[in-house]
């Protein structure tokens, strides 16, 4: 496992742990999109099947168990709306940093290239680029919410 890797999936981790605080914290899910808290854990239930086959390391099935455990918490709440600022970039960020690790491992490891994989986070962490731009811009001028989107109609 290289640094890149380690900090994308602490990074994940830190997405779910801000999440969930914020359920604890105020009692509610507002902000939080119920649908999309369903389709990852979809997602990570038919990608992790095979902690159940194969045994990679104790990381990778502690990290796998974590985030089945959180995804299916958060879902179980049932009373969610829309996305909230600090879950969404921490969670752009954990791509961010698998790209990082993706272009490490293609020069560190022999006959490592997974074309598939890396155009579908690609194409993932660039529909995040518009969000990093107003969450930073916020955060850098210390403005309390994100600029809404404006539809522009001619």
């Amino acid at each position: 496992m290289n640094i890149f890797r380690l900090a994308g999936d602490m990074t994940h981790l830190m997405s779910v742990i801000v999440l969930l605080l914020k359920i604890h914290t105020i009692k509610s899910c507002a902000g939080i999109s119920l649908k999309t808290q369903e389709l990852y854990a979809l997602v990570f239930a038919s990608r992790y099947l095979d902690i159940f086959t194969d045994f990679i390391s104790f990381y990778n099935t502690t990290m796998k168990m974590i985030f089945l455990a959180s995804s299916f918490s958060i879902v179980w709440t049932k009373n969610v709306d829309n996305l909230t600022g600090q879950y969404v970039f921490l969670l752009g960020a954990y791509r961010a940093f698998y790209i990082l690790n993706w272009i490490y491992r293609y020069f560190t490891e022999p006959h490592y290239v997974h074309w598939i994989t890396w155009i579908s986070g690609l194409v993932q962490t660039l529909l995040y680029a518009d969000f990093f731009y107003y969450y930073l811009n916020s955060w850098k001028n210390n403005i309390g919410s994100l600029r809404p989107y404006r539809c522009l109609v001619e």
